[in-house]
Order: structure tokens, then sequence, then C-alpha cells
């Protein structure tokens, strides 16, 4: 018995240890998110109770998208070259230890070191868990396990949104300490997890797992030129800048919705609630990137320009959408003196029985539809191009860009906020702002079309590539792996006779 089938029987690596895995995994990528989005439906009454302007926390926002980023950078590359499945564990307590720090903040310095701290931890979340996750799955599944990581996140945002508005309405700490505790059981969820090999399931290396082997390959430096010269990598990665410019104004939506809800007469804790709740609604069209992930593999087994093809339609597609949304009114008949629960059915009841919010309902569902098509196709884009050992850094890459992007994008966003405040009065000032912010998916839908240009090339080099080296390693007499460490620059070159020779493909 090989040691593969030894590795893949009973619970240990078996199809319901795999399943486990991909569902913590999925699941610790949407408390990410939490931890990311709790902040911003706050900004009011965490800035009122640390005796600072609104535009400080908001900054805090910024800064810790950027310091994830970078973070999340080094963890990659670490995670590329060594086990990954402790790094996991110690990033999930490294936030975990920031959020309830921020909890605990009695200052404005304490509150912004918490979140550092917390933004640190949340780069390993990101960037090894990417890693491990396209491991788990095989390429032709890609897509579809990519849109539940991807929704995950999306439900992240949402669940974040909903607790702080919910749960921080009254107490703006609540939830930080709400979600030092998951972040504990999340840890302690890692313990079962699989530790899949790296490249277990792609098809071209299954020779070498069949023989009881391992594929040994490790990032190093000289591999980064080759990452660079991968141009589809370059579109995928710059793409993020000026999409995460979008999304990072996005996470004002709750402020948007609040400022209408107190602009029809609602105080300030009502109105968080409403807003809140609304925001927390009207992204449930994210759950329709489980659809984009369908169609981006089935395009792509026709066509290898097939996934960035998707993600390009589905980002130009959702801007009008998006719109017509922020501009829609907002009518909700609800007392100040209700309670949450009062709230919560009004809001929903007003759905079907106020037209403008039905209305505004039915855009966010378009226009979240569409623009949640790119998340699937973008990771599982950036597999099928990437070897193995790149996946993390690359990824983490362009985290770094989506960081700076967003950061500028939540950060730049307040400022216009308040410039467009002199002749625009809230809510529209906060409309006109997010309006504006929709232009920057012009670039990234053209930088997705330049990506479906080149991915087909570069995907067949990635191919070969792996062939290439299980064809050198199956030849040695006595070998059944690379040895562990071995750097991803040393690839051998194709034996005559070989696939790589005629180009053909023979996956099944």
């Amino acid at each position: 018995m090989t040691t593969s089938t030894v590795r893949t029987s009973g619970w240990r690596g078996g199809r319901t240890h795999r399943l486990y895995s991909v569902v913590v995994f999925i699941v610790l990528a949407s408390v990410d998110n939490v931890a990311a989005v709790l902040v911003p439906p706050l900004y009011s009454p965490i800035a009122r109770d640390l005796q600072v302007r609104e535009s400080w926390i908001g900054l805090v926002t910024a800064v810790s998208f950027l310091v994830a980023a970078v973070a999340a950078v080094a963890w990659a590359y670490a995670g590329d070259r060594t086990r990954r499945k402790p790094m996991l564990m110690i990033g999930t307590l490294v936030w975990a230890a920031g959020t309830s720090g921020t909890a605990l903040a009695g200052s404005y310095a304490a509150f912004f070191a918490a979140q550092m701290v917390a933004a640190v931890g949340l780069g390993a979340v990101a960037s090894v868990g990417f890693s491990v996750v396209s491991d788990l799955i095989a390429p032709k599944r890609r897509g579809l396990v990519m849109s539940f990581w991807g929704l995950s996140q999306g439900l992240g945002t949402l669940v974040g949104t909903l607790l702080a508005g919910v749960l921080g309405a009254a107490d703006w700490r609540r939830p930080f300490l709400v979600l030092t505790v998951v972040g504990l059981v999340a840890a302690v969820a890692y313990l079962f997890t699989y530790d899949i090999r790296r490249g277990q399931s792609e098809p071209e290396l299954a020779a070498i797992f069949a023989e009881g082997g391992d594929y040994g390959h490790r990032i190093s430096r000289a591999d980064l030129p080759r990452i660079l010269a991968r141009r589809t990598n370059v579109w995928l990665v710059m793409q993020g800048f000026t999409a995460q410019f979008v999304f990072g104004s996005l996470v004002w939506l709750p402020r948007l919705f609040q400022a209408k809800a107190q602009a029809s007469g609602h105080s300030e804790e009502i109105s968080i609630v409403i807003g809140s709740l609304f925001a927390t609604l009207f992204q449930l069209g994210g759950v329709l990137s489980i659809v984009g992930g369908l169609v981006g593999d089935r395009l792509q087994r026709r066509t290898p320009r097939g996934r960035a093809m998707v993600a390009a339609i589905g980002i130009l597609g959702g801007i009008p959408f998006y719109v017509v949304l922020f501009f829609l009114p907002l009518h909700i008949d609800v007392r100040d003196t209700a309670g949450t629960g009062t709230v919560v059915a009004a809001v929903l009841a007003s759905v079907v029985t106020e037209p403008t919010v039905t209305v505004s309902f039915a855009m966010a569902l378009l226009a979240l539809a569409l623009t949640s098509a790119n998340s699937p196709n973008w990771y599982a884009l950036l597999a099928d191009v990437n070897p193995p050992e790149h996946r993390g850094t690359v990824y983490s890459a362009g985290n770094l860009v989506n960081g700076v992007g967003r950061a500028l994008g939540n950060g730049l966003v307040g400022v216009s906020f308040r410039a467009l405040a002199v002749g625009f009065p809230p809510p529209l000032n906060y409309a006109v702002g997010l309006a504006a912010f929709q232009l920057f998916f012009v670039p990234t839908g053209a930088m997705y079309w330049l990506a479906s240009r080149t991915s087909p090339r570069d995907l067949a080099e990635v191919r070969e590539t792996l062939r290439a080296r299980v064809a050198a390693e199956t030849a040695l007499p006595g070998t059944s792996g690379t040895s562990p460490g071995t750097p991803s620059g040393t690839t051998p070159s194709p034996s005559p006779g070989t696939p790589e020779e005629s180009g053909r493909d023979t996956r099944e």
C-alpha cells in the first residue's frame, strides 16, 4: 500500500477530514472580515467615547488595512517555505489579542495600537489560508470552492456590520469582546484540520504522491523575477489597487444609511441600528458569487480566458446599479422608543411594503451579484497561473496592493464626504462621494480583460513546469520526490518525448 493511500484512508486525510478543513478555513476567512469591518459602523460612538473626531477613527481603519496587507506578505513568504498550520494558529491568536485590546482601550493611542496588533494577525489568516485552500481543492472545482471562500468574506462583512450595529449601538465595546471569544474557538478548530501537503491536489503531480513521495519545491528569492514575469500576475495584482478604492469606500455604506435615517428624523442610536441592518440586508447579493464561480469554472473549461472574462463583465456591469442605490431615498416607519427587535422587524417588512426600499434592495442585489463574480475567479485564476510554492506569496502581493488601495479608498472617501458637505448636506454628500468612487471600477475591468489575454500562456507554462518536474523525479531510480526545501528555480528541463515537447495537455 502506498503512503498516499494510507494518508487518505479513514479520517486523517480522507474526504470528510478535507471537507472539515475546507469548512474551517472558509468560516475563519469570514471571521477575518468580521474583525476588519467592526469599526466603521461604530465611528460616531467610538469617536465620542475616545474624545476624537470621526475622521481619526476612520484613519485607524485605513491604516489597519495597510498593516494587515504588509504583514500578509511576510506571513505568506514564510508559509510558502515552512509548515502552514502552526502559522495560522499563531496568527489567529494574535488578532484575537488585538481585538480584546480594542475592547479594553481607554484612549485613542491604546485603541490604535490594539487595532494594529489585530491587523498583523489578520494578515496570516488571509494569505496562508489561501495557500492551504488552493491545495485542498482540485483545479476543476477551484472556482466553485473559491466562491465559498470569497462568499465567506462577504458574509463576514455582513455579520460584522450586523454585529456592530445590533450589539454595539448601546455599547461599542461589546462586539469586540464577542469576537475575541470567537478567535479563541477558531484557534482550537485549527488543531483538527488536515495538514495538506503542498501541491497535493494538482493532477500533474499525482504521480509523485501516488509513489508516496512529496513535492519538495519551495519558494526562494530567485523566484521573484519569475513571478513578476508572469504578465497575468501583474494584471491580477494591479487590478486590486483600483478595485479596492471602490470596496474601501463601500465600508461607509452603513454611514450612508445611518445619515438617511437621521435625515428622516430618527435619533442617532436608532439610526445606527437602521443603517447597519440595511447595509447587512443589501449585501445579500454577495451570495450569488457562487454563480460567478460556477460560470467561471464552466467557461474556463471552454476557453482559458474564461475566469478573467467573467470577472471583467461582473465588475463593469455592477456600476450603474450601485449608483442608483446610493441616491434612492430610504423610508422606514419606526418609533425611536422601539426596541431592537421591533426595528429589525420594521426593516425587514419595509422590503415588501415600502417601494423605495424594494427598489433599493433590487439594485443592491444586482450590483453585488455582478461584482461578487470578481472574487472567486480572481482566487481561482491566481492559483491556476502559479505553481503551489508561489501561491501564498503572489496572493499576499495582491493583498498588499489591495490593502493600499483599500486604505486610500477608505481614507480619501472620508475626506471627500467632508469636502462635499459644503455644497451637499448629509446624506447627499455620502451618496455623491460613493458614486464618484465607482469610476475606479472602470480600469479594474480593463485589467481583467488584459488578464484574459495573457492567462492562457501562463497557465500552459505552469502545467508544463509541473509535468517536467514529475518526469524528472520519477525518472530517477530510487527516488520518489524532491527533497524538502528545493528552490523552485531549479526546475529541470523536460525529458525528450515528454508531453512538454508537443505542448499536449494530458490532464483528465
